[in-house]
């Protein structure tokens, strides 16, 4: 059976463009010579999107028609397409139609855009304010990979600070105590009042209360940036220069760590042998590294699904109390990772 990655493959994009290209994906930016090998690939390979086999009494459910809110580059990150990819596989078996997406920063983001949507499902940090504009006041909202202050929402998280105490809790075992933290900048969050405000993301004050609790937090080894490997390969080179040079370093995103290595590579220290990584996420690049990423597995795609899931039960039933829904993480320990030299 023809896969979308079999389609990618032989299209030569990535999977996120194949996905959107099928879907009609109004925000899609791509040349008409690309838009065209993708639907030849179609044909050739004979693709058929997967259907559920339904009963005559589900063939009678009510579909919805809902707005896919994107608040990153997902072409790009992996994690955020992977919670897209979640989100698509299971529409069809809830009755649900993905009728407009939405690019944050990119696309109309504008009522009369979301007027006749029954819900949407939004990936990543945004700011909610802005949203109940735009939506009024339609609660048939699920937030994924982000938890708003308001608590009338439903929201699909996972669990990063058990993840992050895992995590340093097995570099300490491993004998390392100058650990630092590399991360991206925290959730935009909104207050009531209008404001708006940054909040410190999740993974970075659970390292700074657990590394305060053991006497070991330095505030010199903490850098934050961007979200991305350019902004991991410039935190790393800032980091190399200080003394004492940390023993470990815990990287917020899979993207950031290979941008961190590639750092350490051209000043050639090595990985693990001078420094131990430990990141997070667990895409598909991490476990093709040299050496491998050590990193925390995230249930990305179960997140999307989840969040259609707990859409459809709102819709459905009339459901007033929000629910949140923490996913565990797993640690998967690989070669960048070993015991203090």
């Amino acid at each position: 059976m023809t896969r979308i990655k079999d389609i990618a493959e032989s299209a030569n994009v990535s999977t996120a463009t194949v996905s959107r290209i099928l879907n009609n994906d109004p925000s899609l930016s791509v040349s008409g010579e690309t838009r065209k090998r993708v639907l030849e690939a179609v044909t050739e390979l004979n693709y058929k999107p997967a259907r559920r086999r339904r009963a005559k009494a589900s063939q009678d459910k009510e579909a919805y028609s809902i707005g896919l809110v994107l608040t990153n580059d997902e072409a790009i990150d992996p994690y955020f397409m992977s919670m897209r990819q979640g989100v698509e596989s299971v529409c069809d078996q809830y009755s649900v139609k993905i009728a407009s997406v939405f690019n944050v920063g990119k696309s109309d983001f504008s009522p009369d855009r979301m007027t006749g949507l029954d819900g949407l499902v939004v990936l990543g940090d945004v700011n909610s304010e802005e949203l109940k504009e735009a939506y009024g006041q339609n609660r048939n909202i699920v937030f994924v990979d982000f938890l708003p202050e308001e608590e009338n929402y439903d929201a699909v998280i996972s669990d990063f600070e058990a993840a992050t105490r895992k995590i340093l809790n097995y570099l300490f075992s491993a004998g390392h105590r100058e650990i630092a933290y590399i991360g991206g900048k925290g959730l935009i969050r909104s207050i009531h009042n209008g404001r708006v405000i940054e909040k410190e993301d999740l993974r970075l004050s659970t390292y700074k209360r657990i590394m305060q609790e053991e006497g070991l937090f330095q505030s010199e080894n903490v850098l934050v940036g961007e979200f991305g490997p350019m902004s991991g390969y410039t935190l790393m080179k800032q980091l190399i220069g200080r003394r004492p040079f940390p023993s470990a370093v815990v990287v917020a995103s899979d993207p950031m760590a290979i941008g961190a290595m590639k750092a350490l590579h051209e000043a050639g220290i090595k990985v693990p042998g001078d420094i131990s990584i430990f990141s997070f996420d667990d895409i598909e690049a991490s476990a093709f590294l040299n050496p491998t990423l050590s990193t925390v597995k995230v249930h990305t795609e179960e997140m999307g699904r989840t969040a259609v899931k707990l859409l459809v039960d709102r819709m459905r039933n009339d459901r007033e109390v929000p629910l949140r829904v923490t996913l565990p993480t797993e640690l998967v320990v690989r070669e960048s990772t070993g015991p203090k030299a």
